[in-house]
């Protein structure tokens, strides 16, 4: 036993002995590659070179040159090739991770799929839901009306729906708030100029009150910077409800990039903040205003047609927005058959830039809204503190009925606004044909 031990540790001794010997042969000859050996090739190359012609450095200088760019070149092309390896190496490590990554997230998909099963089976049992079809008609009515606890597939209208739970929304105006529109007007103007630092023309703001008395469409357009927006912002702080300001995408094509739209797999209604803002609006009873902020980034008859083919029926009783095609439970409470209807005290107003970023408004949209244009900012007024107003919506629908019936239009004038119209439809035919024909 002694004399095998004494064997193995002489063994292990010439074992690691070659290995260094290896390593250090290997140290060796390649500090003779590159460092020893380049010195003897430098020292060999001026010993030589001292009997060198002229012919003989031209030949060496292009020899030094070839090699220079061999040995540049094989050194580039290891590089590529590691480099090439190592990114090859990598992208099929990140696959792997990723084939892991998948199978992991089926195996609980497969998981959480098991999981409903089981619970769907338990609440099914717990109300009596058996196998049988027919269990369904035995039960109560009282079973039926039990209010729905569950998950909703609308996360932001079922908030709004506890957030008006316990409030009180009907509008209690005080002496000083029933003023006339003339009043209205300069209250307004004082108000933004007092509270706000915002100044506007007694033009505009007229035209935009008798814009609301005409129309639920509004489009203030002109160049850029002359507070088209601030205008309706304004408006929400001075009537006490700030203004919803929905931002238009380029992107928009149609109605679900505006209002949203039901995600199939997750069962889960993707909202919008433009959505949450109209079903607010069947809450309140005052003034509410939402701003289609640069409305005209977009084709505004694509994604808004459905809004304006509805503000356009006369009977606000048919103002129906369809969301989804049913009513399940846990849908919020004035979600009628998947439908909202649009409420009276809503208006939509768009701001316009006339720049080369944007579309084009078209007469189909002009013809169902009051346009106002606004190119200049107004001067500042020294404007007395001024509060906003508390104002219901039937009060300032009665307030427009009283401007109607003291300034009606005559009969003349409107015959000359028929004539007027006759003669735009005529001329745009005209001048359509006129382009078909050079075609």
């Amino acid at each position: 036993m002694v004399e095998f031990a004494r064997y193995y540790i002489n063994f292990i001794r010439e074992f690691f002995a070659n290995i260094g010997n290896f390593f250090k042969s290997l140290f060796e000859a390649f500090a003779d590659l590159f460092f020893n050996g380049v010195i003897n090739y430098f020292r060999n190359f001026i010993t030589a070179s001292s009997e060198f012609t002229l012919l003989d450095w031209v030949m060496a200088f292009i020899v030094i040159l070839i090699n220079v760019a061999f040995f540049t070149f094989i050194i580039l092309k290891s590089y590529q090739l590691i480099r090439r390896y190592v990114k090859f190496s990598k992208t099929e490590i990140e696959k792997d991770e990723l084939l892991e990554e998948i199978t992991f997230l089926n195996q609980k998909t497969i998981e959480l799929i098991d999981e409903k099963n089981k619970i769907l089976s338990l609440k099914m049992g717990g109300t009596g839901i058996g196998n049988a079809v027919e269990d369904d008609d035995d039960s109560s009515d009282d079973d039926k009306n039990e209010e729905y606890s569950g998950p909703s597939r609308f996360v932001k209208l079922i908030q709004v729906d506890k957030d008006y739970e316990n409030t009180v929304t009907a509008v209690h105006m005080r002496d000083e708030d029933m003023i006339n529109l003339n009043a209205l007007v300069k209250r307004f103007i004082n108000f933004s100029a007092s509270k706000l630092g915002l100044f506007y023309d007694r033009k505009i703001i007229s035209a935009f009150f008798s814009g609301m008395a005409t129309s639920k469409t509004m489009i203030l357009e002109g160049i850029s910077g002359t507070g088209k927006t601030s205008l309706p912002y304004a408006m929400g702080k001075f009537f006490g409800h700030d203004s919803n300001i929905i931002a238009v995408q380029p992107s928009w094509r149609d109605r679900a990039e505006m209002i949203g739209y039901l995600n199939e797999f997750t069962k889960k209604f993707n909202e919008t903040d433009f959505l949450r803002a109209i079903y607010e609006t069947t809450y309140r009873n005052d003034v509410c205003i939402i701003v289609l902020d640069e409305m005209n980034l977009a084709r505004v008859e694509y994604y808004f047609a459905e809004f304006l083919s509805l503000l356009e029926m006369p009977d606000p009783d048919v103002w129906w927005v369809d969301i989804v095609p049913d009513t399940q439970p846990g849908d919020p409470k004035n979600l009628t058959q998947g439908k909202i209807l649009l409420p009276q005290n809503v208006w939509f107003i768009g701001t316009a830039n006339k720049d080369d970023s944007t579309f084009t408004i078209t007469d189909k949209v002009y013809d169902r809204a009051t346009p106002i244009e606004i190119n200049a900012k107004a001067a500042y007024i020294d404007a007395p503190q001024t509060e906003g107003v508390t104002i219901g919506f039937d009060y300032l629908q009665d307030l427009f009925r009283q401007a109607n019936k003291d300034h009606s239009i005559s009969i003349k004038a409107l015959d000359n606004l028929e004539k007027l119209d006759a003669f735009k439809r005529s001329e745009k035919l005209r001048l359509l044909k006129e382009r078909n024909t050079k075609k």
